[in-house]
């Protein structure tokens, strides 16, 4: 288990011409919807449900069991929604495939409009992500002069159209609920739930919220069959997995391997390994900045797929692997992360918009250097009074981090503590790197 035998994902991207229609249809693409079409929607949920596709947004929820939440025989319009609002720090694929290959994953939100009965696709993106969005603009207005968009496709008596809509760069934005208050116009406030989106949406009708990567897997199912997409990686991980690599790694990038890749496998081969191979490996954060922090001890034998990661007490996530070696400080790493998470709360739930505040100064202040003995235990006392405390969980998603970097490198806070400064900065210039 491993690298893959051939790319699926990837296959294309690095073809000059491949944003354009006739060129994408010339290497197969759009060539699965009419097979889809034929197949008719229940019939493509139980192909999706078979191949164990798991949502690449970042819970990992199998794709066809929420497919099949939505009504089948619907009173309302039903809706589709694209989450390309890629904002979780360190990742990076949703990003290569809409600039890349638009046509792709634009057939990938047709064939899941289709599965759920949608009459719209909203595709919400970043609005840093220029090159993506005017990728995207182009390949919908190609798609519609080509008959797959629009009034009764490919004669099939289906009509769906599709908006391009363009968010404000807010990080909350990716949480699904926060992003279609954002499309309906509103300040990206997370919903309570229930109602959940496939009984309540976006403009109150049937939604659901799919991901890129996720919906880009689509068409390879419907065209190479579930057995086949379910003999790719691990039992209940399986498929192909985009991983998005940097920090302090040789060759940073995308790398496309099976879901459930060997940790050292991703690194070493693909990575390269350590930028300075005189360093030694100190820390890795595995699925974006949300996910708890990992030791070196950790990611031995590890495989990198939602269950083997979630065993560790971490997450896959977004798949953005963040390298550290042993001339970070484990502190400022800290602090970073928590400031990104401070500035980007939305500020609906009290524990969430103070707390992210809070434990950002602490940790602040120790690397500062005005750091006092009991402000790691205050730390994770706050942590601990956001963690399933708000609506969503964005406070987890700062509280669990800091938790992971207190608990597995307390020796660095203390440290800090103890001598009113980083010790990298007290280092000699040669230790320092």
């Amino acid at each position: 288990m491993g690298a893959l035998k051939e790319k699926v994902l990837t296959l294309n991207v690095s073809h000059a011409d491949q944003p354009a229609i006739d060129a994408a249809m010339k290497r197969g693409v759009w060539s699965r919807l009419p097979k889809a079409l034929s197949m008719g929607p229940d019939a493509l949920i139980e192909e999706i449900k078979k191949s164990g596709l798991r949502g690449r947004g970042g819970a990992g929820f199998p794709a066809g069991v929420k497919w099949s939440f939505m009504p089948k025989q619907p009173v309302k319009p039903s809706y589709l929604v694209v989450n390309a609002d890629e904002s979780e720090p360190g990742t990076f694929k949703d990003r290569l495939l809409m600039e890349r290959d638009p046509h792709l994953c634009l057939e990938g939100f047709l064939l899941g409009a289709w599965a759920i009965r949608a009459s719209a696709v909203f595709i919400y993106i970043r609005g840093e992500f220029v090159a993506g969005w005017k990728a995207l603009d182009r390949a919908i207005a190609e798609a519609r002069s080509k008959g797959f968009i629009g009034k009764n496709v490919l004669k099939s008596g289906w009509d769906v159209d599709v908006i391009l809509h363009r968010g404000a760069g807010a990080y909350i934005c990716g949480e699904e609920t926060a992003l279609m208050e954002s499309l309906e116009g509103k300040r990206g406030y997370p919903r309570l739930k229930p109602p959940f989106p496939a009984a309540h949406g976006v403009y109150g009708n049937p939604t659901t919220i799919n991901n890129v990567e996720t919906l880009a897997c689509v068409p390879h199912i419907v065209e190479r069959g579930a057995e086949w997409f379910a003999s790719i990686g691990r039992e209940k991980n399986t498929g192909p997995k985009l991983y998005c690599l940097s920090g302090h790694v040789k060759r940073p990038g995308v790398y496309e391997a099976e879901l459930g890749v060997p940790f050292e496998t991703l690194f070493e081969e693909m990575g390269g390994g350590l930028l300075d191979p005189s360093r030694r490996l100190q820390a890795v954060i595995p699925g974006g900045s949300s996910a708890a922090v990992m030791t070196p001890a950790e990611c031995a034998g590890l495989t990198m797929d939602f269950d083997s990661l979630a065993a560790k007490g971490s997450l896959l996530g977004s798949a953005g692997v963040m390298i550290m070696d042993d001339s970070v400080c484990m502190v400022r790493a800290c602090e970073r992360v928590l400031k990104f998470y401070a500035h980007e709360s939305c500020g609906q739930c009290t524990p969430c918009r103070i707390g992210a505040d809070w434990i950002h100064r602490i940790v602040a202040r120790i690397e500062a250097g005005g750091g006092t003995p009991e402000d790691p235990g205050t730390l994770m006392s706050v942590c601990d009074g956001m963690v399933g405390k708000t609506i969503c969980v964005f406070a987890d998603a700062a509280a669990i981090p800091a938790k992971s970097f207190v608990t597995k490198f307390r020796d660095a806070f203390d440290e800090h503590i103890m001598r009113r400064a980083c010790p990298l900065l007290l280092a000699p210039a040669g230790a320092r790197g």
